[in-house]
């Protein structure tokens, strides 16, 4: 390296540690994470993208019996008459139980559909973090006019690698939206199986419904009764002056639990935490 190359880059390692410019980054990062990504320019995306490793999704947790030879705990006194009505009123070993805590399972449904096309890379970016924050309790969908399970490809440690991964699994990318429809396939499949059963579920969507709302309603009252809670979040819900009356969100509404905005990474990181309090 030349004399003047050594100089060009010692003089760009001091700006890089300059407190100055330092703070101005944090600041521009701070400021992007706030942003409404739809009117995010392409650059602005590429560096938005870079920030999602800062999210950090914890799994909700629930309250479960174990029932082990432990040396303290409560007396499992159902347990132990129904010993003892066993052995005909004979007394046997006592039978203790302890409660512990354990990661409540997370269901990720992603709308992917043309109304949502601003939204999608990121919502996807997002899914990638937290399948690979909890790859055991963790299930990511896209819905529109059809269902794709995403979780295994988003499993991926490269972020870009799994997106392309689960692009080329949606058939229905940038198309309609029958969230009725999607979510029944969903029930139908997954919710019985357990998936949905005492799960947090999450439908990321702005309820712009082309089937019939009263079909989303009755599909999300039945959500509402597998899951342990049910949190919508929409990109259009931090946004001045809206109101949720479009006929698909209007009939989902009555059975979600949180409704919370979803159009930055600010809101993004709140929604973890709600997730995570669930």
């Amino acid at each position: 390296m030349t004399s003047t190359g050594h100089a060009s880059a010692g003089k760009s390692q001091e700006q890089d540690d300059d407190p100055d410019v330092v703070r101005a980054r944090a600041s521009g990062a701070e400021v992007l994470r706030h942003r409404d990504i739809a009117a995010l320019t392409p650059s602005e995306k590429a560096a938005l993208a870079e920030l999602f490793s800062a999210i950090r999704p914890v799994p909700p947790r629930r309250r479960a019996v174990r029932r082990r030879p432990w040396h303290r705990g409560e007396l499992d006194m159902r347990r132990i008459l129904r010993d003892e009505l066993r052995r005909g009123g004979e007394p046997g070993a006592i039978k203790l139980r302890r409660r512990v805590s354990r990661p409540r399972r997370v269901v990720l449904l992603l709308d992917v559909s043309g109304s949502m096309s601003p939204y999608a890379d990121a919502l996807l970016r997002l899914a990638h973090v937290w399948v690979r924050s909890a790859p055991r309790t963790t299930e990511a969908f896209t819905i529109g006019t059809r269902l794709t399970r995403v979780t295994r490809a988003l499993r991926q440690r490269d972020a870009d690698a799994a997106l392309r991964g689960a692009g080329e699994q949606v058939p229905d990318w940038s198309g309609g939206t029958r969230l009725g429809e999607v979510l029944q396939a969903f029930l139908d499949r997954w919710g019985q199986r357990g998936l949905a059963r005492g799960a947090v579920v999450v439908v990321f969507s702005d309820g712009w419904e082309r089937g019939d709302p009263s079909q989303l309603g009755e599909q999300m009252q039945r959500m509402h009764r597998l899951a342990h809670r049910v949190v919508w979040v929409n990109p259009h819900r931090g946004k001045a002056g809206y109101r949720p009356v479009q006929g698909g969100i209007a009939a989902a509404l009555p059975y979600c639990d949180d409704f919370v905005a979803g159009h930055s990474l600010a809101t993004f990181s709140e929604l973890v935490e709600v997730v995570r309090r669930a």
